[in-house]
């Protein structure tokens, strides 16, 4: 398996970071579209906090992508000062 480069970490993280985004979208509109009632209100919240939670770990797999195109960076530049 090849090591993605710098560009394919960045397109990744693109892609979650649009992930995201998608699913605070699709919460609020859900929550919209709940009909006023403690059934309702009961479901928007469970709809919030599994967007919450959803956003959470996208964001923490995307930082831990940023770290990685980080490092590929770092070695990079080292190897073309050694060069």
């Amino acid at each position: 398996m090849m090591t993605p480069t710098t560009a394919d970490l960045r397109t990744a993280i693109q892609v979650l970071d649009r992930l995201g985004e998608r699913f605070t979208a699709n919460a609020n509109n859900s929550m919209i579209e709940m009909h006023e009632s403690p059934r309702g209100s009961h479901q928007a919240g469970q709809i919030e906090a599994s967007a919450i939670e959803q956003t959470a770990r996208v964001k923490l797999v995307s930082a831990q992508l940023k770290s990685w195109r980080d490092e590929l960076l770092q070695q990079r530049q080292t190897v073309a000062h050694h060069v």
